[in-house]
């Protein structure tokens, strides 16, 4: 990017089932809480991209529609679980090219108006079509990497639980509670050797962002987070043997963002990344670069990815905690960033943050490691 994009304002939804709420509603929330944390008004908006995967059609003129806020160009942007993050960084491309001042991003899904299960699949789905559905994916790379790295189910179980011990502390996280590795263990099994506690819930929810110029945020007297890389790869097309335990498209993703960014893993003080299932944590410390390949069972014990360790994970708790819909996860993510970097995360702060890093990989698509993944590396000042 030419020119510098911070985040000047955040707000959000809690996380739940809320079929009894419209999507519009749900995404007004977050967009108001936004606004008012930047301190300006509905028309000092130049533009808006909305993230959404699920949902439906223009999603943001609906949400927007309500409120007012009409008649700028707004984006939607659909990019599976990466939907949020790359409406991210359509706008900080958008603040680069000098084309919009401030940005509004939304990222929202409803996906209690689905029913509940599996997400729907297309019929070139070919995979998923005949049995590899995500929790069975998932379940594929627990096992592979349980053989490989030593890893075993009470280590699953400890993601499990790690998520929960910060995200109790989280207003808008899906589940506010304690668990033990016993009790993740015994819960019901979905995919061997995934247990319920193991997997993210479904549910409803948005988050939402105000990005600008260096120039507006220092007139706005909002503290300086800076976004120093947005980063987005596709997966690569591959037939026959697949690495079920390392996740090449993230660790492409992730190099390009560091050297967007000017940074190394090792300068990185929390990151929120994509638990979806709780062997995804383990496979991401070694994508990330936060371990060698091979260390991830050992980082976890270690304790250093808990909130007072020095390499925070998912201090919000994470997909396993906080929930997932879809298209908020990315924003969502990159809402507790910036609360972090500001110091204004009560009981789950991470002390001395200064660097985070968000990171969302979404869509089952045929072939692909990962249809997409977006990373974001936010400094504070």
């Amino acid at each position: 990017m030419s020119a510098e994009s911070f985040v000047v304002g955040v707000g959000m939804t809690p996380f739940g089932r809320m079929k009894e709420r419209s999507f519009e509603s749900i995404g007004q929330e977050a967009v108001l809480k936004a606004l008012k944390d930047a301190g300006i008004e509905r028309h000092q908006v130049d533009e808006v991209f909305c993230g959404s995967a699920l949902t439906g059609r223009s999603m943001g003129q609906r949400v927007l529609r309500d409120i007012g806020m009409t008649g700028m160009p707004i984006t939607n942007v659909e990019n599976a679980c990466s939907s949020g993050s790359t409406a991210l960084r359509d706008a900080c491309t958008a603040v680069a090219a000098g084309r919009a001042e401030t940005i509004l991003v939304l990222g929202i899904d409803q996906l209690s108006r689905l029913g509940g299960g599996t997400i729907p699949q297309l019929e070139s789905d070919f995979d998923p079509n005949l049995g590899m559905v995500m929790p069975a994916l998932y379940a594929m790379r627990a096992r592979r990497y349980m053989h490989e790295r030593g890893a075993t189910s009470e280590h699953l179980a400890r993601v499990a639980v790690k998520a929960h011990e910060a995200g109790k502390h989280n207003p808008y996280a899906q589940y506010r509670n304690d668990i033990t590795v016993e009790e993740v263990l015994a819960s019901r099994m979905i995919a061997d050797p995934l247990t319920l506690m193991m997997c993210c819930p479904t549910g409803d929810g948005a988050a939402a962002a105000v990005v600008t110029t260096r120039k507006r945020a220092q007139a706005l007297g909002r503290p300086l987070i800076r976004v120093a890389a947005t980063a987005l790869q596709s997966g690569v097309f591959k037939t026959g043997f697949r690495d079920m335990v390392q996740s090449e498209l993230t660790m492409r993703t992730a190099k390009l963002a560091y050297e967007t960014a000017g940074i190394g893993p090792e300068d990185v003080n929390l990151a929120e990344i994509h638990d979806a299932f709780a062997i995804a944590e383990l496979m991401y410390y070694e994508a990330l670069g936060f371990c060698e390949p091979g260390g991830g069972p050992a980082l976890l014990d270690s304790g250093a990815t808990r909130i007072n360790g020095a390499k925070c994970v998912n201090p919000s708790g994470g997909l396993l905690c906080r929930g997932h819909p879809v298209g908020a996860t990315g924003i969502a993510q990159l809402c507790e960033a910036v609360w972090q970097l500001r110091g204004e995360a009560g009981a789950r702060q991470v002390e001395g943050a200064r660097v985070a890093l968000t990171h969302c990989t979404g869509g089952g698509v045929a072939g692909l490691d990962h249809g997409s993944c977006a990373i974001n590396v936010l400094v504070a000042g």
